[in-house]
């Protein structure tokens, strides 16, 4: 068998006349290895066009480069956004990202989370659905950990969106429009950000001019269809879904069945997914930056695995975009 002609560390430290584990050092960038020393190496390696091997330099330094990301739903556009803002700036950084999809599974929830840790340098979770005593038991056993969408966790960074804020303003909007009457998409009914919808409703229901019908639903398109008939039936003139692809999953169930919209039912949805703005109308919803959550639940990450000082909790509030799905109340929702 013919020998590689790839340059290797004995080359390096042949060049540089140091030791093998000189080269080692200084390419891990040791600060034991003086600067200067450092320097020869380097340089020797840039003239050989050595590269060092991504495994051997993790065992050498006990770490993968590598962070776990477990998210509920890979499918959801809004998680894809948060990832691809966590996994653009920790690839800036170096790091690669592992991602791992519970399917909304939450007794498996914990399992996932601890079995991908073991094999990368921290763990992400976003927007975890286990219980709070739950999530409060596991997060010591996993850290380095930060936490995306979830209520700010004790000595774990949390990145996360108010939920609770955008819901109040999208109610203050339909009863702008004189709504009185709203049915609430509830989504599943591990989603910490769920609850939040639910104080945000019970606390406008307290204002006594405006009354909620609250209607199970999932949090993709076809649970949205699926509770068309219950919103008509409801007598509500406006519906509040859990996110965008609830909302126009309900928006085209109730258009094949003559429902116009808005002039006979209102429809908003939650995180202005790229295709919210295209639907027919397009959907009045509240934007979450989910691209800006995941690149700052990194930096919170980064700021753990190099020693530096984390964040304690970073919260966004999403913005209501009003557009054509909600307008003024004209007419009685027709029943079926």
């Amino acid at each position: 068998m013919a020998r590689s002609t790839r340059p290797g560390i004995i080359d390096v430290a042949r060049l540089a006349g140091v030791s093998l584990s000189t080269v080692s050092r200084a390419m891990n960038d040791n600060p034991t290895v003086d600067p200067a020393l450092a320097d020869r190496v380097k340089a020797a390696a840039a003239e050989l066009g050595y590269a060092a091997n991504p495994v051997a330099r993790s065992l050498v330094l006990g770490r993968t480069q590598t962070v776990s990301v477990v998210i509920p739903d890979l499918a959801n556009p809004t998680f894809q956004a948060i990832l691809r803002g966590l996994s653009r700036a920790a690839s800036a950084d170096g790091y690669h990202v592992l991602i791992s999809d519970t399917a909304e599974q939450v007794d498996e929830e914990a399992a996932l989370v601890t079995t991908t840790r073991r094999r990368t340098d921290g763990v992400i979770l976003c927007a975890p659905r286990l219980p709070q005593s739950g999530l409060s038991a596991l997060l010591p056993s996993v850290a380095p950990a930060v936490v995306i969408n979830r209520p700010p966790q004790a000595d774990v960074p949390t990145v996360a969106a108010d939920y609770g804020a955008a819901t109040t303003e999208l109610i203050a909007h339909l009863r702008s429009l004189g709504h009185r009457r709203i049915a609430f998409l509830s989504g599943v009914v591990a989603s910490a950000s769920g609850e939040a919808r639910k104080r945000a409703i019970a606390d406008a229901s307290t204002s006594g001019d405006v009354e909620f019908v609250e209607i199970p639903a999932g949090v993709d398109f076809d649970s949205g269809a699926a509770s068309a008939d219950a919103v008509i039936s409801s007598g509500a003139t406006a519906a509040l879904a859990f996110n965008d692809l609830v909302a126009m999953g309900l928006l085209s169930a109730v258009s094949t069945r003559g429902i116009r919209v808005p002039e006979d039912l209102s429809i908003a949805g939650f995180d202005d997914i790229p295709f919210a703005a295209y639907t027919t109308p397009p959907l009045t919803t509240a934007a979450v930056p989910s691209f800006e959550i995941g690149r700052d639940a990194w930096a919170a990450m980064h700021a753990l695995l190099t020693g530096d000082e984390p964040i304690a909790s970073a919260i966004f509030t999403p913005e209501v975009v009003v557009r054509a799905s909600t307008g003024p109340v004209r007419n009685p929702a027709p029943q079926v």
